[in-house]
């Protein structure tokens, strides 16, 4: 199942299993329930999962703060039942990248209660301590909004110990040579219960050194080569995903030469999304796509229109406003929020945005319930306000579970946008035109044209600003994709004469379009719209 490169043509599902489906009736999302809506996923056209953080927790951090690293959170079922849902994945040829934090570990991980009983303790090194809290100061904080040193005190140790994360998140000593055996081991327990990838959260920040900022250092890379050869080695086929939060030219970093990371999230697409649709003017993509880093042969970037929105980078502070009228969630000048409410519910930018999300270079990454048009509860905090239950129907609990209301491990949303009630599978499924249909038919179009998952990219540049046109081309197989970003009609004009004699044909319907020549091509786009075109002969 595992041939190389197949993550290149693969569109991923995020999924939380808490948030998915409830089979116990305990009011939590969990793996025999996930399994039971693997056929919904498969129609829907995904060809990859990827698991949020499921291992045994304290769920201080949403599962960021791991206390077994090779086990299954009580509440999401067993290795059994994960190794069921496996294999039924695997039957409808779903693979499944689970996700790693091996940055840090939860202060509740029997190494870290080891460590802080004695200096002479087994595991007292697998964590980074010091006698001062002065150390390491060019290292920022990651939370600043509710930390403010990247060390803390252990009164029971009587000493500080380094969380570039959250306090209750000790970092790992990958210094110590048997905090690295124990990464080899966590890797190779999963993969040899055959899933597909791993994505390996907080890379950047796996090593400290003096004087420097303590992130992409090179200790860090020689141990991502490390883990990458014995991966190839052991486990051929298997795929590697990063989560480097960092500028594209560090992200860049960690493909290596393409003997590091198989794929890496680029995060910040968002935001440059947004910023294109608040000026109606394609150039911050253009300057995207022209000036970021190219990959290795073989290497993909990760891309989503789940990150958070940088309200920084948009052309003026005030439009996050516009965007947006309710910002409970507006923390250190990003955002939090599902893309339906980003967009005001608009459904032709909610169609172009995925549009453009299934057309640029990299794997395409759906957030689950986005297929729907989701909405969020800001009220509940930056990471569960976008973990809500899945909304698969109108009934009691919105089909997720059949626990008491009182029981769910979070509340549904039920206000009269966004609520269960009417934004939900069962409705969305009954009407054709639907958000849910329509994402069918965008993925099932996206798989059928290699160009769009493999192929290079040239950028088209007409006088007409406000629309986005390119080409991806891939052994001969060539794709026209035009993008109108603003809410009015824009007409242009295509230079495409070295395409003399062929005939656009219109991807989604088979429409074949006025043939090319040598005069410019002319097309007219409605409000938000695009075109697919295949070049043909």
């Amino acid at each position: 199942m595992n041939e190389p490169g197949w993550y290149q043509d693969a569109i991923v599902y995020e999924v939380h299993v808490r948030s998915f489906c409830d089979s116990n009736a305990d009011g939590i999302g969990d793996f025999r329930g996930l399994t039971s809506r693997l056929d919904y996923l498969q129609e829907l056209g995904i060809s990859c999962l990827w698991l949020l953080p499921f291992l045994p927790s304290p769920l201080k951090a949403d599962g960021y703060d791991t206390s077994d690293f090779c086990e299954v959170h009580a509440d999401y079922g067993t290795l059994d039942d994960f190794d069921e849902f496996l294999r039924q994945a695997h039957r409808r040829d779903i693979r499944v990248i689970v996700e790693l934090v091996l940055n840090h570990t939860s202060d509740e991980h029997p190494w870290f209660r080891e460590a802080r009983v004695s200096p002479y303790a087994a595991c007292r090194d697998y964590y980074v301590w010091s006698d001062s809290d002065q150390k390491y100061r060019e290292a920022r904080i990651i939370f600043p909004e509710t930390e403010r040193s990247i060390w803390a005190w252990d009164p029971t140790s009587k000493a500080y110990y380094l969380h570039r994360f959250a306090s209750q998140e000790p970092d790992l000593n990958y210094d110590h040579p048997d905090v690295r055996q124990e990464l080899v081991r966590i890797l190779s327990f999963w993969l040899d219960r055959g899933v597909d990838g791993l994505r390996l959260d907080a890379v950047p920040f796996l090593f400290e050194r003096e004087g420097t900022s303590c992130e992409d250092l090179p200790e860090t890379h020689g141990l991502m080569r490390d883990v990458r050869r014995y991966v190839d080695q052991r486990y051929p086929g298997r795929a590697l995903l990063a989560e480097a939060n960092q500028r594209p030219a560090d992200m860049r970093a960690y493909f290596g030469a393409g003997d590091e990371f198989h794929m890496v999230s680029y995060l910040g697409l968002l935001t440059r999304l947004f910023t294109a649709f608040e000026r109606q003017d394609r150039e911050p993509i253009i300057h995207m796509l022209r000036t970021g880093p190219a990959v290795p042969r073989g290497c993909q970037w990760a891309i989503s229109l789940h990150d958070e929105l940088v309200l920084e980078a948009l052309a003026l502070p005030a439009q996050g406003d516009a965007l947006v009228p309710d910002l409970p969630l507006l923390l250190d000048q990003g955002m939090s929020r599902r893309l339906a409410p980003l967009l005001n519910n608009g459904r032709r930018e909610i169609e172009l945005m995925n549009v453009i999300l299934m057309t640029l270079p990299g794997t395409p990454v759906i957030y689950y319930g986005d297929e729907l048009g989701m909405g969020d509860n800001t009220y509940l905090g930056r990471r569960r306000a976008l973990r809500t239950p899945m909304q698969w129907s109108s009934d009691r609990n919105a089909g997720f579970s059949a626990a008491d209301a009182e029981r769910l491990y979070c509340p549904l949303v039920s206000n009269p946008v966004y609520g269960y009630q009417s934004v939900n599978v069962e409705a969305q499924h009954r009407v054709p035109s639907s958000l849910l249909n329509w994402m069918r038919q965008l993925l099932a179009t996206r798989k059928r044209y290699r160009a769009l998952s493999r192929g290079g990219i040239r950028l088209l540049h007409p006088a007409n600003q406000a629309v986005l046109p390119f080409i991806r081309e891939y052994e001969g197989e060539r794709m026209l994709v035009v993008c109108n970003l603003a809410p009015r009609a824009q007409y242009l004009e295509l230079d495409l004469r070295e395409y003399d004699g062929c005939t656009p044909v219109e991807a989604f319907g088979g429409t074949s379009f006025p043939r090319i020549g040598t005069l410019p091509y002319l097309l007219t786009l409605g409000p938000y719209g695009y075109y697919w075109f295949l070049i043909a002969p």
